[in-house]
């Protein structure tokens, strides 16, 4: 099983710090930004300690994905800002490979003041404009909270269609539950419409999180692991699954008094 979570990047040991804080969870995985997610501001590559990282991340055979910051809007009606995500995403992408993934999760975007056809042909335009690297581009599943993209799968599939490059899904069990996706009481039909829709084999990380709202919600809260609407059980079928086994599975679920719950939610999942 590949399970780890969230890890920070700071000063002073950067990539290093972000390891080791895996390593203290029992995580064979880790998730991180390589700046903060709510601006574009990011420190050179030189001074993130990559081949020291890289060096523990070969030693303790970890999965390494990356998310890009939530500011980028592929979908921006305004031209300059669309314009400014493309050109940051491309910037973000060679950095994902100078650090040593080849995973990078990425929200499509809001459509704004647009029609969601109009928001989603966008983020088409954006996507090819981007272009095909050695970086799979995971699309992730989003809750349809206010003008967000991709909350159902036939939108997604409409983007991976469109774009002239291979692309990806996130899975993220919150989200989809808030969308509408009942995984609770209709676990199976879920992932078979999924497949059917876009194909099992596009999943190529999931984020593990519980959900604070009720079904359908569209609200995108996440709950600690068996403290929400989704409930225990339901992750872990998730985790357990076979189809998955070799998935990376990240959780982002919220600290508990100021307290990273990692290690203990990973441990429970873990043994079921």
């Amino acid at each position: 099983m590949i399970i780890g979570s969230h890890v920070g990047l700071k000063a002073p040991d950067f990539l290093v710090g972000s390891v080791n804080e895996a390593l203290s969870y029992n995580a064979n995985a880790l998730m991180l930004y390589t700046g903060a997610p709510q601006n574009t501001l990011r420190k050179p590559i030189s001074q993130l300690k990559v081949s020291e990282a890289r060096e523990l991340i070969k030693k303790h055979e970890l999965t390494l994905v990356v998310h890009a910051p939530y500011i980028l809007n592929l979908a921006s009606p305004d031209e300059e800002k669309r314009l400014f995500s493309i050109n940051f995403l491309k910037q973000e992408i060679k950095r994902v490979e100078e650090i040593g993934s080849n995973i990078l999760v990425l929200h499509p975007g809001n459509f704004m003041t647009n029609t969601l056809e109009e928001g989603l042909n966008l983020i088409v335009d954006s996507l090819n404009k981007v272009g095909s690297s050695n970086v799979r581009i995971a699309l992730e599943t989003m809750s349809g909270k206010g003008s967000e993209c991709c909350f159902k799968f036939e939108q997604l599939k409409y983007i991976i269609d469109n774009v002239n490059y291979p692309l990806y899904v996130c899975f993220d069990t919150c989200h989809t539950f808030d969308a509408g996706y009942d995984l609770v009481n209709d676990y199976d039909n879920v992932f078979k419409s999924f497949d059917e829709i876009i194909g099992l084999d596009k999943i190529i990380c999931f984020h593990i999180n519980d959900s604070k709202n009720v079904l359908a919600s569209h609200k995108d809260r996440h709950e600690n692991i068996g403290k929400g609407n989704i409930g225990f059980n339901t992750l872990k079928k998730v985790v357990h699954d076979p189809r998955f086994i070799n998935i990376p599975k990240i959780l982002e679920t919220p600290y508990i008094d100021g307290v990273a719950p990692y290690k203990e939610e990973i441990e429970l999942l873990i043994k079921g």
